[in-house]
């Protein structure tokens, strides 16, 4: 199955602060066929953005501006929706238990990686 296949259809929210960063996420995942939801740069914006929408999965940079991405992380859980975590962090202790388990990627994030670990989304 292609990316394109593997990924095509997909809701996905991106919420990301770096401006390029975020630009850069959202290109290779609309390329590889999902609809982006965002980019959202805060958690508030992230919470709006997704309020009402079906989401398939969400990539989420833990660091906001100094704010944590970890409540968005709460909500898609609560609804079973899977998600991971974009980070530039080493350690784990950044996170709190019941995020010691989500799937974590290191920035900046391989192309072909960040694909691989969206289409688990489909399969969750």
């Amino acid at each position: 199955m292609s990316e394109q296949t593997a990924l095509s259809g997909l809701q996905v929210l991106v919420v990301e602060d770096a401006f390029l960063v975020a630009l850069d996420l959202s290109d290779q995942l609309t390329d590889s066929g999902c609809r982006v939801i965002g980019p959202a740069a805060t958690v508030e914006q992230a919470l709006r953005e997704i309020d009402g929408v079906a989401l398939d999965g969400a990539v989420l940079d833990v660091n906001l501006a100094g704010e944590r991405s970890f409540p968005i992380a709460s909500l898609l859980a609560s609804r079973g929706i899977p998600f991971l975590f974009l980070t530039g962090y080493d350690s784990s202790t950044v996170f709190p238990d019941e995020f010691q388990q989500a799937p974590r990627l290191s920035k900046p994030v391989d192309p072909a990686v960040l694909t691989e670990a969206v289409a688990h989304f489909r399969r969750s």
